[in-house]
């Protein structure tokens, strides 16, 4: 984006979430709570990326269950960046690699430790290792080599273990890499200066976020430089001390759904939806946070079915994207329709008083899609609702192009 398109998307965040302790419970359970707080604050338009130490292969079904299909993310302590997108295979493309030569310090650990387990990331297939890890501590599948080999190839992270590694993590670090502890007998390494906040910050430059729209949640020691470096860094509760030091604010521990509290206080005070159910409540936040006039299109997957709904808003003399409505899959148009008069939104009207209609609308994809234009009856303090300005919003949109991020 050039400096000019994104003065009128200054109101949407970065939001960097960690998963494990902050999204997800140790057994792997996501509570109904962070689910809908993360499709809320999607709907409003703002950038959810999971910012994890997962390799790709332990992020991935992670973001599907969270129905995170598009947008982007960051795996690996912060080697790589990936576009989640829905059509490319494997349902993303890496966007930022940054690799590091990892025999230095694997040899280093081998000689502080014989018995160190070390295994070097095959980004979203799994491992190479020189032994066999448990399977629940390594995400994907793993191939037992030569440490020989595992020197041999550049890599974008090396975990260690071996009782009490931790001791050495100095010495480690001396080898020129940046070396993470994830408790007394694990090592994550990633190449020198690379973490979470470095894979974030080039992202936010990317989208043209400024700095004052980042927020970084997180419980662990690899969470530290995000959170410093977010404009409000937000520690779990039942984070270790210098974690929540190294944050401005604290909220709940994973128990208490902390990380959705954190998400829901970005759209408070947009539209009360409390007792409201999910497909109403995520078209009315997104109607009410869009900085233009708004259309919501469809696209129908096999049959009748929905298999994507999202809000378009017009801005700057052309139409962009604004957030996906997830509720919204496997329904049907008139549902979508019948939620739109639940959420009691107002709807554009002709001379004669109609009410405007779905429209066939031309996109990329071969599958129908289909607009409907809605007033922003809350916000038009702040956009022009012309009837002339509208209708030409609306004649472009027809066009069924879209500018993303």
């Amino acid at each position: 984006m050039n400096a000019a398109s994104t003065d009128a998307w200054t109101n949407r965040l970065l939001v960097a979430l960690d998963i494990d302790g902050t999204l997800m419970h140790p057994d792997g359970y996501i509570t109904a709570g962070v689910h809908q707080a993360v499709d809320l604050s999607r709907a409003a338009g703002h950038h959810l990326v999971l910012a994890s130490g997962r390799s790709l292969a332990g992020l991935l079904p992670v973001a599907e269950r969270l129905g995170l299909t598009d947008g982007h993310a960051v795996a690996s302590n912060g080697a790589l960046t990936i576009r989640l997108e829905p059509d490319a295979p494997g349902g993303h493309r890496f966007t930022r690699t940054r690799l590091f030569d990892p025999a230095a310090v694997i040899r280093a650990a081998v000689l502080h430790d014989p018995s160190v387990r070390v295994a070097v990331e095959e980004p979203g297939w799994g491992w190479r290792v020189n032994r066999l890890f448990n399977s629940d501590v390594l995400n994907g599948e793993q191939k037992c080599t030569s440490v020989a080999d595992l020197c041999a190839t550049p890599a974008t992270r090396v975990v260690l273990s071996a009782p009490e590694i931790r001791r050495h993590l100095d010495a480690l670090g001396a080898a020129g890499v940046t070396v993470t502890p994830a408790g007394p007998s694990w090592l994550d390494v990633t190449g020198a200066g690379v973490s979470k906040a470095t894979a974030l910050e080039q992202l936010r430059t990317k989208l043209g976020v400024p700095q004052e729209g980042t927020i970084a949640i997180g419980d662990g020691t690899n969470d530290i430089e995000a959170l410093t470096w977010a404009a409000r860094g937000i520690a779990m509760g039942h984070a270790s001390a210098p974690v929540r030091s190294a944050a401005d604010e604290v909220t709940g521990t994973i128990d208490e759904d902390g990380a959705a509290t954190v998400l829901k206080s970005l759209v408070d005070g947009t539209v009360d939806t409390s007792g409201w159910s999910p497909l109403p409540a995520q078209l009315a936040i997104g109607v009410a946070t869009a900085p233009g006039p708004v259309l919501v299109r469809v696209q129908h997957g096999a049959g009748a079915v929905l298999e994507r709904a999202e809000t378009l808003t017009f801005v700057a003399g052309r139409w962009r994207r604004h957030g996906p409505v997830p509720a919204a899959a496997g329904l049907l148009m008139l549902d979508v329709t019948n939620a739109l008069d639940a959420a009691e939104l107002e709807f554009p009207r002709t001379d004669l008083g109609l009410r405007a209609r779905w429209t066939r609308t031309e996109t990329d994809s071969d599958r129908p899609s289909f607009d409907l234009p809605l007033w922003q009856a809350r916000r038009t303090s702040r956009i022009d609702l012309s009837r002339e300005s509208y209708a030409q919003a609306i004649h472009q949109g027809r066009s069924g192009r879209v500018e993303t991020e």
